[in-house]
């Protein structure tokens, strides 16, 4: 029993002076910007809480009901051709991360290529 506290301490004393010589890994998050000017026609995809996807052109009041096979190409057609419209999608708080997930990986498949999140400052 004895050896093995011996071990124990003089393992306990390697850690102890290597640990503060280990390099920690940087990892570099995204951070949010703002734009300096709005684009001409913006996309919202909003993702309610039960997982259904709404589509809103532009900021329209109502916004239209969509499901995920239809998506990729009501997304286009908003688009009208010009690929470098924005998409955004909005979803509260509580909606599970799988179902904007799911959004952005039909868009993604669909070649959609400006894709971005919806942020609230605050809250």
């Amino acid at each position: 029993m004895v050896p093995f506290i011996d071990v124990m301490l003089v393992l306990l004393i390697i850690f102890m002076v290597s640990a503060p010589l280990i390099v920690t890994g940087v990892v570099d998050l995204p951070s949010v910007g703002q734009s300096k000017a709005r684009p001409q026609t913006v996309i919202e995809l909003v993702v309610g809480l039960d997982e259904r996807v709404k589509l809103k052109v532009d900021g329209q009041t109502d916004p239209v009901p969509v499901t995920l096979a239809q998506l990729a190409t009501r997304v286009r057609q908003a688009q009208r051709g010009d690929a470098a419209t924005p998409v955004v999608i909005s979803a509260e708080r509580k909606v599970a991360y799988e179902a904007v997930v799911r959004v952005m990986d039909t868009l993604q498949k669909a070649g959609v290529q400006r894709v971005g999140l919806s942020v609230k400052q605050g809250t």
